[in-house]
């Protein structure tokens, strides 16, 4: 009976999912959405992270005109990392592992909108270089200089996450969320607006009160 009832109510989030959008749209910053670590060695890191430590694929290209290929991947359910290498002389990552076979080289900050934040980064003279939109919009950045951000090379960017994970971390387009039982309860699992899945693991009790927690928010 209380699946029946957790099912039913979960259409209400759709719209408190709109009302958080709209809140979410309000600020600079969505999230982090990765950390990108420069190697020498593409094969040796990727079987590092995928093979020993279990990240799943992701999206993953060779640009030839900064001459480096990048690896998105995903680590359990909302984090993310990605391994980019040289990929001939004369690569922008050369000066960087010039004395290192790798580390850690900028994050990836996601923004609802890259210009407003740029307009917001003017306000308060904080310096970005390298406006870059990828065709069809798929993906505009900006970056900080290290200088300017206490040692780190930050990317903001403009995109959808979903669009760069692999199928088996997030649901078809269609779908938000997805009930299984347990022996106790049950797994609740929904669409995380950073791309991916978020789950919680409820007993019987937790979700009764779930449900009376939506039949409250719906009336």
């Amino acid at each position: 009976m209380w699946i029946l009832v957790v099912y039913q109510m979960m259409s209400y989030i759709k719209t408190g999912e709109q009302t958080n959008n709209t809140h979410q749209e309000g600020r600079m910053i969505s999230r982090i959405d990765h950390v990108s670590i420069a190697v020498r060695d593409q094969k040796k890191a990727e079987h590092f992270f995928r093979d020993i430590l279990g990240a799943i694929d992701g999206a993953g290209a060779s640009d030839p005109v900064t001459r480096f290929f990048w690896q998105l991947f995903s680590l359990g359910d909302l984090s993310r990392l990605e391994i980019i290498s040289p990929t001939d002389e004369g690569s922008f990552l050369d000066g960087f592992l010039k004395d290192r076979e790798g580390g850690v080289h900028h994050i990836t900050l996601q923004t609802p909108d890259l210009a407003k934040a740029m307009s917001h980064l003017e306000k308060h003279g904080v310096p970005f270089f390298g406006y870059n939109e990828y065709p069809g919009g798929v993906w505009k950045e900006i970056f900080i200089h290290p200088r300017h951000a206490f040692g780190v090379l930050i990317q903001i960017a403009e995109f959808e996450a979903a669009d760069w994970l692999s199928t088996k971390v997030k649901f078809p387009p269609e779908t938000r969320w997805q009930v299984d039982p347990t022996e106790n309860g049950a797994i609740l699992t929904f669409a995380h607006p950073g791309g991916g899945k978020a789950s919680l693991n409820l007993n019987r009790g937790e979700l009764q009160q779930l449900a009376e927690s939506l039949q409250q928010a719906s009336a």
